[in-house]
């Protein structure tokens, strides 16, 4: 088996009842907390610590002790954990659609689906990032189309559980941001639960045809693009 995608099945997690605002704002503070810890969203950070005092208490325990952890931390070494974790252990991927398709061709197509589903909501993708980094389509589920936001992130279970996985295996603070956003989605289907297996044994295909599993990928970003141009 490769070592690829060696990490521990997790026991599903429960959804827990939440508004469509709580379901919002859970969204809207995970990207922040997600994305790379630049000086700017490490102020957003703290205005997160300040804003999900209302949200249901497994969801709020959870963003809070993550916050908790990082704003306590030297932000260079949270910085070196975020790049040693997303950007160079694969199993981390943060781009939801590699989990499905891997490195083949069938990944193109899967990106042209999120920038269609970005179109149709009226949000406007304005950043040297592919479309399907999960960041993304969490700040797209909370300020542009939360039914479409909602169906991108279930339609790609699979990829959200196999990293919230990886994160608890390594023991990473970041592993309580993804749960939060697991708390306040639909539970996975049992067609779903079988995928997910299936990538945790086998991970996902491996055919190379050029493309990058970690960072941008044509036509979305013509030429690439050097990781700090990527962490914008």
């Amino acid at each position: 088996m490769s070592s690829f995608l060696r990490v521990p099945g997790l026991t599903p997690l429960q959804p827990v009842p939440v508004t469509d605002r709580e379901r919002a704002l859970t969204c809207m503070a995970a990207s922040v907390l997600l994305d790379y810890p630049t000086a700017e969203r490490l102020e957003r950070m703290a205005v997160v610590a300040g804003g999900i005092g209302g949200l249901p208490a497994p969801v709020r325990e959870r963003l809070a002790g993550f916050l908790e952890v990082a704003l306590g931390r030297d932000p260079q070494a949270l910085a070196r954990h975020y790049v040693e974790t997303f950007d160079l252990k694969r199993k981390c991927s943060m781009y939801l659609s590699y989990f499905l398709t891997g490195d083949t061709r069938r990944r193109g197509t899967a990106l042209v689906r999120f920038v269609e589903a970005y179109r149709a909501g009226g949000f406007e993708l304005d950043r040297n990032e592919l479309p399907d980094f999960l960041p993304i389509v969490l700040e797209f589920t909370a300020a542009g189309d939360a039914e479409l936001g909602t169906a991108l992130l279930a339609s790609h279970r699979e990829g959200i559980e196999v990293l919230r996985s990886a994160l608890t295996s390594m023991g990473s603070p970041y592993a309580a941001v993804v749960e939060a956003v697991c708390l306040v989605l639909p539970r996975p289907s049992a067609e779903t639960e079988d995928r997910l297996l299936q990538l945790i044994t086998a991970g996902p295909p491996t055919e190379m045809v050029g493309l990058s599993a970690m960072g941008p990928l044509e036509p979305f970003a013509p030429g690439g693009a050097r990781n700090e141009e990527v962490r914008a």
